[in-house]
């Protein structure tokens, strides 16, 4: 096992704990994210835990806002912010929120109606450019988002501004809120539709740290045009209780459920 697949497997971990410790979640989006947090954090942008708000840093946007709790764990586990504040609702008078918000550090903006965060992402690295920042921005997108219009609206606009230094990771996990995506809304061939909209595209295996690391660093390298990483992920990926099924889309555990997990994610 690799270093960033050990820290892949932790953070996976506490991210299933931190979703326990609070009431529940959206497991299934949550862990299937997690390689692509830990590549993005630990290997691929240029941030720094202890200094969130650095002016220099890269941006990152949770489109899939739902997927805030791995966001949550990937921020603790690389010292943005300690695991008992977000575990911890009194430190913000409420639970902590479910969906991506600035009231964690290191989160760059609030998010959870799907479709938003590439428009978002756009205008960062719109900003960026008329400053003549080098800073990238990536954003992590859901497959089942890519049912919204919005998506495709902002994937045009980020091609016709020629936004290289815009980078989107797919977790294409196959599954949303009422069921497999080819059931639901077919989005394959999904590779061919953001070449088709003037993206670079890369398609890897989203729990493989190793092709991620490799796809993004190719990305960073395109000119002219923004760059997409599809990740082929298993929702709920980790849990056999969870993998690939709907109704983990959100929810809680048992006591029972958690121990079970958890010796699942450890192994």
């Amino acid at each position: 096992m690799t270093e960033l697949q050990k820290q892949a497997s932790e953070v996976r971990q506490t991210a299933f704990r931190l979703m326990h410790d609070v009431g529940g979640g959206h497991y299934g989006g949550n862990l299937s994210e997690i390689e692509a947090l830990t590549v993005l954090y630990g290997n691929i942008m240029n941030v720094r835990g202890e200094d969130p708000d650095w002016d220099e840093r890269d941006r990152f946007v949770m489109s899939k806002g739902h997927g805030g709790f791995g966001l949550y764990a990937t921020l603790a586990y690389y010292g943005f912010v300690d695991y008992d504040v977000v575990a911890n609702d009194d430190e913000f008078g409420v639970m902590v929120p479910k969906h991506a918000s600035t009231e964690v550090p290191g989160v760059e903006v609030c998010t959870g109606s799907l479709g938003q965060g590439l428009s978002i992402a756009n205008g960062i690295a719109l900003g960026l450019r008329a400053d003549g920042s080098s800073s990238r921005v990536y954003a992590l997108l859901g497959d089942g988002e890519c049912n919204e219009g919005q998506i495709w609206e902002a994937a045009m606009t980020s091609a016709k501004y020629n936004l290289d230094s815009l980078i989107i990771v797919i977790d294409n996990n196959h599954y949303e809120f009422d069921g497999p995506t080819s059931e639901v809304m077919p989005i394959e061939p999904i590779e061919d539709k953001w070449k088709a909209f003037g993206w670079k595209t890369f398609r890897v295996d989203g729990h493989d740290t190793s092709e991620l690391v490799e796809a993004l660093n190719e990305a960073k390298k395109v000119k002219g045009c923004p760059s997409v990483v599809i990740a082929d992920t298993v929702k709920g990926k980790g849990i056999s209780y969870m993998e690939n099924v709907t109704t983990w889309h959100a929810g809680s555990v048992t006591q029972e459920q958690y121990e079970q997990g958890m010796k699942e994610l450890e192994v």
